[in-house]
């Protein structure tokens, strides 16, 4: 059993990020959200309304999900970024996406461009390029939810940079949710929940939060997240 006793409240057009030990429980959420499975007991709301009470297909039409290892498919990069959007998109809107995802400028370096041939699972690509090109993807689809499962964990500090940026300007006015492992990705967040056994056991601001002092559980993971040479955590 995971969760016992938990309940979160995610408010509208704000971002929350999940945090915690691996095993706390983050990545579930983001699972019941989706409805790749269903809670034995308790429910999942959105606008008040049991998440079981909807057509799948509908519900997954507002959601855009963008993953640490993202899911590409064996076709082009215009193929991949128009998956899961209408079908009435055009070359501009794919252009854009591409661009507020920072993944316009690598693509247009390419030889075929946006016909280039991502391979099976996206092996021609490198992992930020991959994951640029995902969250393209979830830009184009314009979602009600954006849900982020460590989607910048598996890079290096360059990719992790401009993957970042893409995702806050995707984040602005809509419901995120977010789960980090590297902290220092999640400060700008307007809620932090800090999960710990599958309960939440703190919930505030980056700031809010780090003014516990050292007998707060986000505190105790940021201290743990430092490097020798920081002399405060990721102020």
């Amino acid at each position: 059993m995971i969760f016992q006793g938990f309940s979160i409240s995610i408010e509208a057009g704000k971002s929350t990020a999940l945090v915690g030990q691996s095993g706390s429980g983050k990545s579930t959420i983001i699972g019941l959200i989706e409805r790749f499975y269903d809670p034995l007991k308790g429910t999942v709301k959105i606008d008040g309304k049991d998440i079981r009470s909807f057509h799948l297909r509908s519900l997954r039409k507002y959601i855009a999900l963008v993953s640490q290892e993202p899911t590409l498919f064996a076709g082009t990069i215009r193929e991949n970024i128009a998956y899961g959007a209408s079908d009435k998109i055009d070359e501009t809107e794919i252009i854009e996406a591409a661009r507020l995802a920072n993944a316009h400028d690598f693509i247009a370096g390419l030889k075929d461009g946006y016909d280039t041939w991502c391979g099976d699972k996206g092996m021609q690509l490198s992992g930020g390029q991959k994951q640029r090109i995902a969250i393209a993807r979830a830009i184009l689809k314009n979602p009600s939810v954006l849900l982020l499962d460590e989607a910048t964990s598996a890079l290096d500090t360059h990719s992790e940079k401009l993957v970042q940026e893409a995702l806050e300007r995707v984040m602005v006015g809509r419901t995120s949710v977010v789960v980090a492992h590297r902290l220092s990705t999640i400060q700008n967040c307007d809620t932090i929940a800090v999960l710990d056994k599958g309960r939440v056991v703190e919930k505030g601001t980056h700031s809010s939060l780090l003014a516990k002092g050292p007998t707060g559980a986000y505190y105790s993971l940021i201290s743990l997240q430092r490097t020798p040479s920081d002399r405060t955590p990721y102020n």
